[in-house]
C-alpha cells in the first residue's frame, strides 16, 4: 500500500466516523494500523479504540463504551494537539465528556456524537511581487 492509498484509507475512516459508521471507521483504520510503525501505530490504535467505544455506545453497551474510550484516550494523550491533520485536543476532550456521561445504562442513543475535526492550516500569504522599474 503506497502513501496515497494510506491517506485515502485514513480519510475514509474519518468520513465513516463522522457519519456515525463507527465499525466501518474501525475497519478502515485497522488495516493501516497493522502496517505502520510507531508513533503512527499508537495513534491509529487510539482512534480505533475511540471508534469502537462509540460503536459499543450505539449498541447501548455503556460499560464497553467507557472501557474503550478510556483505552483510546490513554493512547491519544501521547499525541500533540494536532496530529495527522486531526484536531486531537478536541477529539480527546469530546471523548472524555462522553466517557463521563456513560456512568449509567444507556436508555436513548443520542444523535449529537462527536465528529473528528481537522485542523486548519494557516494560509500562506502570497509573496509580494516586486515592482519592476521601467527603463
Amino acid at each position: 500500500m503506497d502513501a496515497m492509498e494510506e491517506n485515502g484509507r485514513f480519510e475514509r475512516g474519518i468520513v465513516h466516523f463522522n457519519a456515525r459508521e463507527f465499525f466501518a471507521a474501525h475497519e478502515a483504520w485497522e488495516e493501516l494500523w497493522l502496517r505502520v510503525p510507531e508513533p503512527e501505530k499508537t495513534f491509529l490504535q487510539g482512534i480505533i479504540q475511540i471508534a469502537a467505544g462509540f460503536h459499543h455506545y450505539m449498541r447501548r453497551n455503556s460499560r464497553g463504551a467507557r472501557s474503550l474510550l478510556a483505552a483510546g484516550l490513554a493512547k491519544l494523550n501521547r499525541c500533540p494537539t494536532a496530529y495527522r491533520g486531526v484536531d486531537m485536543a478536541r477529539l480527546r476532550n469530546d471523548a472524555r465528556k462522553w466517557s463521563a456521561r456513560l456512568t449509567k445504562p444507556i436508555e436513548n442513543v443520542r444523535s449529537d456524537l462527536p465528529k473528528i475535526r481537522l485542523v486548519r492550516r494557516p494560509r500562506k500569504k502570497p509573496a509580494k511581487k516586486k515592482k519592476r522599474r521601467m527603463r
